[in-house]
């Protein structure tokens, strides 16, 4: 290797050459510099001093400059084609975060780099190569930022034959002072950034200063009493905060009375009719019970009734939360109106104000729809508890997962019931396979699906139709016009669940993006955390593990990305299937169907998602979400021990399934060796 000492012993030599002819060798020297630059060869600070010493400081500081920034550029680009692929297959959900910040900051981030030079410059090349920086800005940041520490050694140069080592060249001063360079504009654009908000946020409130009190009632209202609402109440009680939660209608909201209990009542009654009728499978005697449906709607009531004290205004007030039933309306962002259902009104003011509205059952606007008599998954229940018998003929609309499981349901209670769907297949958000998988289960059971189909309401076949093709946000009648508040399709928030007034969140189905009880519950601690301590810290909302089920038989359970996400968001990946029809107690249970479906990051046991399809899908996912959640791979499930015999072995044989195909070969090649050797 070539050391400082070797530079001054051959300077004349080296001097003698460049006398002999200039232009030749300064092109040669720029080729050299260029080419030990691109290939990230440990030369470049001797080659620095060097055209100090032959060229002079400011011949020397060009050369120096636009070579190093070209060979910079070009050891970028030779990471990005040899090694991006590689790199993108093993990390490439850690990079899209970095991306994003490239994307937005990048020139920042690598000027700070240049002037830092803490990581050495072929280490920032090679580092960069991997991100998404585009090569022009890579060249003109690096051209700019490396001129002053190439400045320095250019410098040292032309005293090269007095240097008695390299580390005196740039003193921890200089370098302090060159890392503090690099971190201004970093700092100076988040204090601009900082600015801009402040700006904003006075800007926003400025049309409501004259109606901002002067002192508050509350610390916080949340309008809505469902999940979203709910959660985010009790936390500000928990935390003693003075709340108000207002609700319009019934407490536990769209879940309890409308959504997961009743659906998942009637599905229940629905599976023990069906188990009943072929109850020849488990060595009994198959029975056509004389099905009461009027009874099985009484036992739906029965069960919302009996969870609704969970609920309950009085369980909410035991808390500390004060509850009042009535329509709200934000009139400032401060200040809210009650419409009190038992007369009169009452005005609230409050620092912040969190609006968990909810969503209500989405109607196409097909012609004859409104004469048509449809329900809807809020409507049907109390229609159907007013019947002494199903509906003979039911049609579906819809083929999501409110459609599938009442459509099951409903067929199994004795109803003769067709699901159609505009798509060309059921539950789109799956991959082919499950949807497949949802299609045959439920003409196992005498529905009759039609996908890439519409409804003609002109010539009715039905006795009940139900409208199940979506939910739509609550919007209306909040005050979201007059205060200008963003809508589409939802209402419109940060990552901090902040709507454009910094003091009024939104959380659950009417902030979005998912439409779950859990992930409402989710939002809720963000929205009532940051509401009430947002001034001292804010989270951001995770929705990196986002568990769902739809509960038909057998259930459909997913975490994380589908194959069909995997391929539109291009992330690498493997899958690895295990077949439930293996599981000795599926098996024992007459329940051998389904499967676990497992993507990974390629070579690697880390999980990227889980499909699964089977009995208790939905608590079997459980271990995965865990799993997920706290960044454990599949070697860590296969090495837990699960209770035999019991379906959670289901996910330790798909962990199996795994390790089988991920063996070290070339180990077990020479263990095997070894043991031939052992046997003599």
């Amino acid at each position: 290797m070539i050391e400082l000492s070797y530079l001054q012993q051959n300077y004349e030599v080296l001097a003698n050459t460049f006398a002999q002819n200039p232009s030749a060798f300064a092109i040669g020297f720029f080729a050299v510099y260029v080419l030990v630059t691109a290939l990230s060869l440990p030369l470049a600070t001797l080659l620095t001093l060097l055209a100090g010493a032959l060229f002079g400081f400011l011949p020397g500081m060009l050369l120096v400059s636009f070579a190093s920034a070209i060979g910079a550029t070009a050891a970028m680009l030779i990471a990005r084609f040899v090694f991006s692929r590689l790199i993108l297959q093993r990390f490439g959900s850690y990079l899209e975060t970095i991306n994003q910040g490239i994307e937005k900051d990048g020139a920042f981030y690598l000027f700070a780099l240049r002037l830092t030079p803490v990581a050495p410059f072929f280490i920032v090349n090679l580092l960069m190569g991997l991100t998404k920086i585009h090569a022009f800005t890579f060249y003109w940041v690096s051209q700019i930022g490396m001129l002053a520490l190439s400045a320095v050694y250019v410098n040292a140069g032309t005293q090269l034959k007095t240097l008695t080592s390299l580390s005196g060249i740039a003193s921890p001063m200089l370098l302090g002072s060159l890392a503090l360079a690099g971190i201004a504009p970093l700092l100076l654009k988040k204090m601009m950034a900082w600015m801009m908000a402040a700006r904003a946020k006075a800007n926003i409130y400025k049309p409501w200063q004259e109606a901002r009190p002067r002192s508050f009632d509350r610390n916080l209202i949340v309008i809505g009493g469902g999940a979203g609402g709910l959660v985010s109440a009790y936390i500000a009680a928990a935390v003693k905060a003075k709340v108000t939660l207002i609700e319009a209608h019934k407490m536990g909201g769209d879940c309890l009375n409308y959504g997961c209990v009743p659906s998942k009542a009637l599905i229940k009654s629905a599976k023990v009719a069906h188990q009943m009728r072929h109850a020849s499978r488990y060595g009994l005697q198959n029975t056509e019970t004389a099905l009461s449906f009027k009874a099985v709607m009484a036992r739906v009531h029965r069960v919302i009734a009996e969870i609704e004290p969970h609920d309950s205004i009085e369980r909410y007030t035991n808390l500390g939360v004060e509850v009042l039933q009535g329509y709200a309306k934000i009139v400032n962002p401060w200040t809210v109106e009650v419409a009190l259902s038992n007369g009169g009104k009452q005005t609230l003011t409050a620092r912040s104000i969190v609006i968990a509205t909810g969503a209500s059952p989405f109607v196409p606007p097909l012609a004859g729809i409104e004469a048509s008599g449809y329900l809807t998954s809020d409507t049907l229940w109390d229609a159907f508890a007013k019947l002494d018998a199903i509906p003979k003929r039911i049609t579906i609309l819809g083929g999501g997962p409110i459609g599938c499981e009442l459509a099951q349901a409903l067929q199994r209670l004795g109803a003769t019931v067709t699901l159609i769907e505009q798509g060309d297949r059921l539950l789109i958000r799956e991959d082919a396979d499950v949807s497949n998988f949802a299609k045959a289960a439920l003409e196992a059971d005498g529905v009759r699906v039609l996908t890439n189909h519409t409804i003609d309401l002109g010539h009715p076949d039905y006795d009940a139709l139900i409208v199940a093709v979506g939910r739509s946000a609550r919007l209306d009648g909040y005050g979201l016009e007059a205060l200008g508040i963003p809508v589409h399709k939802t209402i419109e928030t940060n990552e901090y669940l902040q709507t454009i007034y910094p003091n009024i969140y939104a959380a659950g189905d009417v902030a979005g993006p998912y439409q779950f009880t859990h992930v409402a519950a989710h939002q809720a601690w963000y929205a009532a955390v940051n509401s009430l301590f947002g001034g001292f810290k804010k989270f951001k909302v995770d929705y990196s593990v986002i568990p769902s089920a739809t509960f038909i038989d057998p259930e459909i359970a997913r975490v994380g990305l589908s194959e069909q996400d995997a391929k539109a968001q291009g992330v690498a990946y493997e899958v690895t299937k295990y077949g439930i029809d293996d599981l000795d107690r599926a098996i024992a249970d007459s329940a051998a169907e389904g499967f676990v479906k497992v993507l990974t990051a390629p070579g690697k046991d880390k999980i990227l998602g889980v499909t699964i399809v089977g009995s208790n899908a939905a608590e079997l996912l459980a271990e995965y979400v865990l799993a997920m959640k706290y960044g454990l791979g599949l070697n860590k499930i296969l090495g837990t021990i699960h209770t035999y015999p019991t379906f959670s072995e289901a996910n330790k044989y798909a962990a199996g399934e795994w390790k089988r195909t991920h063996q070290p070969t070339r180990l077990l090649a020479w263990v095997k060796r070894f043991h031939d050797w052992r046997r003599g």
